[in-house]
């Protein structure tokens, strides 16, 4: 991960009702990266651990300066706090409920959460015993959801840390628990120096248990992580993948011209769920209206938007959305044309896909004026 930089569009934060109505999918959201500061605080004071602000509000505030400072130690420096209060079944359940409640009063319909188990051992869960306890927060979360009217399925991915060696274990922990909520694998940590051939073995027994992968991959690091991730690994889907721009140029006259690598993934149709206001934290691009998004859209890739981590970033789907409507003059056909995009590239069963595009995205979207 490069140094982050300070984004140069602030946002006021307000966003139109009819983006927050609109139903919403979601593929890259972390847990760790999306509790309440307000959780943060009650826990951490139940188990002692020292916090640098003493509000919800201050604490709020801590997490996304400091992760728009442009300091990379304080930038990593914050997930030590969000994971120090996830060490305990019941604090784990909650953080899961809280984050379907929330993602579903955003308009969040379908999300992918990920979380590395193995950061949760520190008081001596188990593997299975953090994923069991991430699946019960999830479910009372949907219920929770359900009973307010704002029903939303949530599913988990299970991420390996590419700096560590446990990435098949945790394939293999996927594998035991793909018939009880979680959906896929991944891997996460910095790019530079830790390439995903380096977990290229659980990646080839993923495929062969026919399982669902996706791969942080061209966020920090350039194109060439990009293509071991797709060529060596076989990831379905690419975690960020905003420097697939590195292999697009645009001539004297304006028309862009896609490399080989480029032009594979927009045939291929690879989905990049990409994240613009964690991009600008990490310097990936400079601001919201010069993000590779605008252009990967008219060229017609994959894309869909995503939150990677609402704590750090202070966003949501709702305001992500709202960002590039600001940005990009985008309508509600475009902001349709991104969820169905997602629908159509998440791990849930093909005939759930289609049932959720056609029962409830598309109504949706009719019903708020989409010109579709």
């Amino acid at each position: 991960m490069p140094e982050p930089s300070r984004p140069s569009d602030a946002t006021s934060g307000v966003v139109s009702d009819a983006i927050r109505q609109a139903p919403k999918v979601l593929l890259h959201d972390h847990l760790d990266g999306g509790l309440r500061p307000s959780t943060v605080l009650e826990i951490a004071g139940e188990i002692g651990h020292e916090l640098p602000a003493d509000s919800p509000e201050s604490l709020g505030a801590w997490f996304v300066d400091a992760c728009n400072s442009g300091s990379l130690p304080r930038y990593i420096a914050t997930f030590d706090h969000t994971i120090a209060v996830m060490q305990q079944a019941d604090h784990i359940r909650r953080v899961a409920r809280e984050c379907v409640e929330d993602l579903a009063a955003d308009g969040v319909i379908y999300a992918e959460v990920r979380y590395a188990p193995e950061q949760h051992l520190q008081e001596g869960l188990t593997l299975q015993d953090v994923v069991d306890a991430v699946r019960e927060g999830f479910e009372e979360g949907e219920q929770a959801a359900a009973d307010a009217g704002t029903p939303i399925i949530a599913r988990q991915l299970l991420t390996a840390m590419r700096h560590q060696a446990r990435s098949m274990e945790i394939a293999e922990l996927m594998i035991a628990n793909r018939d009880h909520g979680v959906l896929g694998f991944d891997i996460a940590g910095a790019e530079a120096g830790y390439p995903p051939t380096r977990h290229l073995d659980a990646f080839e027994y993923l495929q062969r248990e026919n399982a669902h992968f996706t791969i942080h991959a061209g966020e920090a690091f350039g194109t060439p992580s990009i293509w071991e991730a797709l060529q060596w690994c076989g990831a379905d889907r690419l975690g960020h993948g905003v420097r697939i721009i590195d292999d697009v140029s645009v001539g004297n006259d304006g028309s862009p011209k896609l490399g080989r690598l480029a032009a594979y993934v927009r045939d291929k149709r690879i989905p990049l769920e990409m994240c613009p206001t964690s991009n600008l934290q990490t310097g990936a691009a400079d601001s919201i209206a010069e993000h590779p998004i605008g252009l990967l859209k008219r060229l017609q890739f994959r894309v869909t938007v995503n939150t990677d981590n609402r704590l750090m970033s202070g966003t949501s789907m709702s305001l992500e959305m709202q960002k590039l409507v600001d940005a990009f003059d985008y309508t509600l056909a475009d902001l349709r044309w991104f969820t169905i995009n997602a629908m159509k590239s998440a791990f849930l069963p093909f005939d759930e896909r289609l049932a959720l595009i056609n029962e409830r995205i598309k109504p949706a979207y009719a019903a708020l004026g989409d010109g579709a």
